[in-house]
């Protein structure tokens, strides 16, 4: 038992070391020009499952994109909707496609059944846009998509960053887990030439190359299946750090296990489905995007052997906890964190979220657990949404947090004001709107 033990601690090892090396590459962060003229047509595509309280706010910010307005439009998939979704899309501004359907459910079908719909139009798009519904999205996305698509890019991950952050100790955890992915992984994995993983909104697809190979993503996690098909047919996820989404986080531990079990119940499915193909087309091609990809989708399991970890530690005593080099490891593995904290120039006050994460993280072991054992069941659990915000009211804040926090000097590129306005002004939302805040 003890031998087994050792190897499983070797492998998880490996894999730690493996991921704190690609982080030393998110330190690099060059700042990106976007000057090129608008030259591509999007269509902006937002699923939404009875989103009535927060739909209007996003396609109003969407209206107000840097982007010539005969250039790109919105189209709202009301999905199985049971509320007044699509009416309120509407009046908002936008296209709005009803679809029901009992037996495909799920925000993947959604997504092919607007696509096929969408290649129909006698408009032709050279790109979509997903967003999800209670996202918003900085007034300069698509001008950065725009750029991209030209430079050649085919797919492009837009930055994930929080809408209401300061909600409750669970959204402070998640904002700064966020924080840390978005720099010393997305990131860094950019910089290194490796696929960076789709978020599920704020993701650019060029329609050349959907309509190629198709969508054909109808896992729970219909984001990382369609980032490893892509991949297997040699295109990468690419990242573009200043070009923002602002996503709802949920607000209680609850909510966030059952959106988190749903998302590992997909990527053990995925895994299943493709995790064969990776490591043989990598080892076949000596292609390390691909071996990263197979390990990314191993993830479920080792975390779930981590959990098995901590139960042998438990029933020997903890004896690890005696071990002075466990302890330095985990006081810098906390200033390790910081780190990325300290390059997006998040406000100071937000470091002290960072006591709340490792409690945040270890509810990973029984969301891991359920999930590998539920992925046959494919029941999609909506997550509800409540915050209401409108892009205005995040532009006062964004503002406002400029006159009170002057970007710092020295260790970091100037380039990083974008980021730097984006954590300040989800940090001050939770602060300065407390009155929009519903009870889930």
């Amino acid at each position: 038992m003890e031998n087994i033990v050792n190897l499983l601690s070797c492998l998880l090892i490996f894999v730690g070391v493996y991921y704190i090396s690609i982080s030393f590459f998110g330190f690099i962060y060059k700042k990106e020009i976007y000057t090129a003229d608008p030259q591509n047509v999007f269509a902006v595509i937002i699923p939404a499952h009875n989103e009535e309280g927060v739909i209007s706010a996003l396609v109003e910010n969407c209206g107000e994109l840097d982007y010539p307005k005969e250039m790109y439009d919105t189209f709202v998939i009301a999905d199985n909707c049971t509320d007044n979704t699509a009416q309120v899309a509407i009046e908002a501004g936008a296209t709005v496609w009803k679809r029901f359907n009992d037996r495909e459910r799920g925000k993947g079908y959604a997504m092919e059944w607007a696509f096929n719909r969408l290649y129909s139009l006698q408009k032709k798009y050279d790109a979509v846009v997903v967003i999800d519904a209670d996202n918003l999205v900085s007034l300069n996305y698509l001008r950065i998509m725009n750029q991209r698509l030209l430079q050649g890019d085919k797919i492009i991950q837009g930055y994930l960053d929080s809408k209401n952050p300061n909600d409750t100790w669970v959204t402070r955890s998640i904002h700064v887990g966020y924080v840390i992915t978005n720099r010393f992984w997305q990131l860094a994995k950019h910089n290194l030439d490796l696929s960076c993983a789709l978020g599920g909104t704020g993701m650019c697809i060029a329609v050349d190359m959907l309509r190629q190979f198709g969508w054909g993503a109808n896992s729970l996690t219909e984001d990382l299946e369609f980032q490893v098909k892509a991949l297997l047919n040699g295109f990468r996820v690419t990242w573009a750090h200043e070009a923002k989404v602002f996503d709802e986080k949920p607000l209680t531990m609850k909510q966030s296990m059952k959106q988190r079990q749903r998302w590992m119940q997909g990527h053990c499915t995925v895994a299943g489905r493709y995790l064969p193909r990776l490591l043989w087309q990598g080892i076949r091609q000596r292609n390390l995007a691909l071996l990263d990809a197979a390990l990314y989708c191993c993830n479920p399991y080792f975390v779930m052997l981590c959990g098995f970890g901590l139960l042998y530690e438990i029933f020997q005593g903890l004896p690890v906890l005696h071990n002075p080099l466990f302890l330095i490891g985990v006081v810098v593995e906390f200033i390790y964190f910081g780190i990325p904290l300290l390059l997006e120039k998040i406000p100071p006050n937000v470091y002290g979220w960072l006591l709340y994460y490792p409690v945040f993280a270890f509810s990973w072991l029984p969301v891991a657990y359920s999930g590998f054992a539920t992925q046959s069941n494919r029941d999609w659990n909506h997550t509800p949404h409540t915050r209401g915000i409108s892009w205005q009211e995040m532009s006062v804040i964004i503002a406002h947090s400029e006159q009170q926090h002057q970007p710092a000097s020295g260790c970091c590129s100037s380039g990083e004001d974008h980021a730097d306005r984006g954590g300040q002004a989800t940090e001050s939302i939770g602060d300065g709107l407390e009155g929009k805040k519903e009870a889930s």
